[in-house]
């Protein structure tokens, strides 16, 4: 069973407008394709209301967007206790702070996350250029930066030990399709010694299919039972995805995204598979930002791949673990 938990806020993100995100993949029929696979969608929720308002000082953003992790990993955690899938709809990627500490608290921390991103949302507080915590929310996960840092940002501390809490992500992530990383994560990346990042340039060199056996092996390795995808629009090329505020050149092609979705559902399928696949996040669709709906619709396309449409319907109705 399916649980969609819209999560309609953007104040940590540099652009407004993916808030708007959920409704644009409603509406551009994302329950529908995922029934179409033969799923049940259980509930269809909004763990925040929708509003134009948001303030301007960004220590009061920072403890409202405490708040707004806080509910969403209720949400998220009601849905995983009661056997539900939850695909949480963003909002700006910190929104993944809530949802992947409900997975984290779930599963006791045997847990992996895939992070399909352009961006490696890997800075803290002391790192970030731009002090936004949709640059920080893998960071936060794996509760690095902890000691100062609450100078720069009053709520870290919070979102570590109250939200987050312990033992995190214990460097358990991989990223797929980086091509814009701050010398601040790159450097925070040595810290994390399960992590793996897979960069467009892999990509380029040894195909998607190369790169995604080694994803394979790589969560096989980490030795968790549980898997978290977190899918960030922007890791599609902005030819096909203009609709987000943090759109980079150089992403995958329309082809290569899905390829990767249909991949990891064949994963999914085999129940050699050591890991299953609990929820998901989808990011970062900002409707201000795009023509006619063509992000969401993409958005919508993916996750359909992800749950096993294929062009000859091979997968369709096959339960995924």
């Amino acid at each position: 069973m399916v649980d969609l938990i819209a999560a309609p806020f953007d104040w940590c993100g540099r652009l407004s407008g993916s808030r708007l995100g959920p409704i644009a993949m409603r509406m551009a029929g994302l329950r529908a394709a995922i029934e179409g696979q033969g799923e049940t969608v259980r509930h269809d929720l909004n763990s925040e209301p929708l509003t134009a308002d948001q303030p301007l000082n960004r220590d009061d953003i920072a403890s409202f967007a405490c708040e707004v992790y806080e509910r969403l990993k209720s949400q998220t955690l009601d849905s995983l206790r009661s056997g539900g899938r939850p695909l949480v709809m963003g909002g700006d990627h910190s929104l993944s702070i809530g949802s992947i500490s409900a997975a984290l608290e779930h599963t006791g921390g045997d847990l992996a996350v895939l992070w399909i991103d352009a961006h490696m949302d890997l800075n803290t507080p002391d790192t970030s250029p731009s002090g936004n915590l949709h640059g920080m929310p893998v960071a936060a996960l794996s509760r690095m930066g902890g000691a100062g840092s609450d100078e720069l940002m009053p709520s870290w501390d919070r979102i570590l030990d109250q939200i987050v809490g312990k033992p995190g992500l214990q460097g358990r992530v991989g990223w797929i399709g980086l091509r814009d990383v701050d010398p601040g994560e790159a450097n925070n990346l040595k810290k994390l010694a399960n992590a793996k990042a897979w960069t467009m340039q892999d990509v380029d060199h040894r195909s998607v299919s190369g790169v995604m056996a080694e994803v394979d092996a790589w969560l096989k390795a980490s030795g968790a039972k549980n898997l978290w995808i977190s899918f960030d629009v922007d890791s599609l090329d902005p030819i096909y995805a203009p609709g987000t505020g943090t759109a980079v050149r150089g992403g995958f092609t329309y082809r290569e995204g899905h390829m990767i979705a249909e991949i990891m559902h064949e994963w999914f399928c085999d129940a050699s598979k050591p890991y299953r696949w609990i929820g998901m996040d989808v990011v970062e669709v900002n409707p201000l930002a795009d023509q006619n709906n063509e992000t969401a619709k993409m958005a919508v396309e993916w996750v359909a791949s992800l749950f096993g449409r294929t062009v000859l319907h091979r997968y369709a109705g096959e339960p995924v673990r």
